[in-house]
């Protein structure tokens, strides 16, 4: 087996099984977030008042947190934070975090939360970030939360899987981001749908923990059900200075697996890459789209908004300013991040800058606040998603790139490589 199917086993109590199996699993922590948890109250309540179950099934493994519109930017968003919170302390879930401590996919590791080996199940497409340490992380939506909520358990296809090996050393200005956006580029965005993703080779064992997180948040992108990556050296230190206990079990590949599908990349000559409107998969080497102009840069997000990210683009902003026709806008990804990064001198370069600089959260990629395009205007993200009408006005164009690219084209008042 790989290791997907090694952790569906040991949650379905089975001692194997295989691609395309419907199996019942037990699922070790869910996760909701201030957008998808009044659905999941709402279905839950109806399960309860059919079976009589008026308790979730253990309020310790559910987490909660208030990321995409924090703090509430209207009359909805607030009713939502209301019934999310009066629905917590009713049930007498402890692990909410509603006071801006950052984006879920950032936060639930920080807070250790996340283990190799186990199931966790979000209510959020980008759950699949958790990939990054080993563990199964899937996204589902509300009916399907609702039942977790209820019994702890959920059904799933066991994934067929894809093996994606990577070699090569990253040349100058060039990210975890740009391999990924590669990767969908060359795959397509429904190019894994379904599939499980298990990346290896010497290049994806030498990233670091944001640069893991980076390549796992994305799958999703390619329509995959999750990403998973074994965890290095420096993945383990993450986790054993963050886990109560510091014990978890790590799952490997049998070396006889055989995927259904191998894919093989080599990043030796791979350039910063851009991916165009309105589609992930419209990838392009960003030099062919040098020039165009931008009315917004976005620095943060769930996929580019960790402390290496916002160091990145604090070494090209450092005694920059901003281009007149351009809004900045930065956010940390936690209130860890936004602390670290005050304390190393980077809020006050993008402050200098001309940047905006606001609280952790979701914010601008979905379009929520802080950052929503008008008619025409054009945005270079860091985001994850560029479909029509996902920042804002349907007639505005969203291009993702990774942070140096977004900081210089910050500068320049266009796309823009540093020389």
């Amino acid at each position: 087996m790989n290791i997907t199917e090694k952790i569906l086993a040991k949650a379905a109590g089975k001692k194997e099984v295989q691609a395309g199996e419907i199996i019942q699993v037990n699922v070790d922590l869910a996760m909701t977030h201030d957008g998808t948890s009044p659905p999941t109250i709402q279905t839950f309540k109806k399960i309860a008042e059919k079976t009589g179950q008026k308790r979730v099934w253990n309020p310790k493994k559910i987490v909660i947190v208030y990321d995409h519109n924090i703090p509430p930017n209207n009359i909805g968003a607030a009713e939502f934070q209301k019934i999310t919170r009066e629905f917590a302390k009713e049930q007498k879930i402890e692990n909410i975090f509603k006071h801006g401590e950052g984006i879920c996919h950032q936060v639930l590791p920080e807070k250790g939360f996340i283990k190799p080996g186990t199931v966790i199940i979000g209510a959020d497409s980008h759950t699949c970030t958790y990939g990054a340490f080993g563990a199964f992380a899937t996204g589902m939506g509300a009916t399907d939360m609702a039942m977790i909520f209820a019994t702890g358990k959920t059904w799933l296809r066991v994934p067929e899987s894809m093996k994606i090996e990577v070699e090569g050393r990253f040349q100058e200005n060039v990210t975890a981001k740009d391999l990924i956006l590669h990767i969908i580029g060359k795959l397509g965005v429904d190019g894994a749908t379904y599939k499980s993703i298990e990346f290896t080779g010497e290049t994806i064992k030498g990233l670091s923990v944001p640069e893991r997180m980076t390549i796992c948040n994305m799958t999703v992108e390619m329509g995959a059900k999750n990403g998973i990556i074994e965890p290095n050296k420096a993945t383990i230190e993450y986790l054993k200075k963050r886990l109560p206990n510091g014990k978890f079990k790590i799952y490997t590949p049998d070396p006889n697996h055989d995927y259904h599908e191998e894919f093989y990349f080599n990043i030796d000559d791979l350039e910063p890459q851009i991916a165009c409107p309105n589609s992930v998969d419209n990838v392009k080497d960003a030099k062919s789209v040098l020039g165009t102009h931008i009315d917004e840069a976005f620095l943060g997000s769930c996929t580019n908004g960790r402390f290496k990210d916002l160091k990145m683009a604090a070494e090209i902003l450092k005694d920059e300013k901003i281009h007149e026709d351009v809004r900045m806008i930065i956010v940390p990804a936690s209130s860890e991040i936004y602390l670290k990064a005050l304390k190393k001198g980077l809020i006050k370069i993008f402050i200098d800058a001309g940047a905006i600089v606001c609280n952790p959260g979701c914010g601008p990629c979905l379009g929520a606040h802080m950052g929503v395009l008008g008619p025409g205007e054009v945005c270079i993200s860091t985001s994850n998603r560029n479909f029509q009408g996902r920042m804002g006005d349907p007639k505005s164009k969203v291009y993702l790139a990774n942070p140096i690219i977004v900081a210089q084209s910050a500068i320049k008042g266009e796309i823009s490589i540093p020389e």
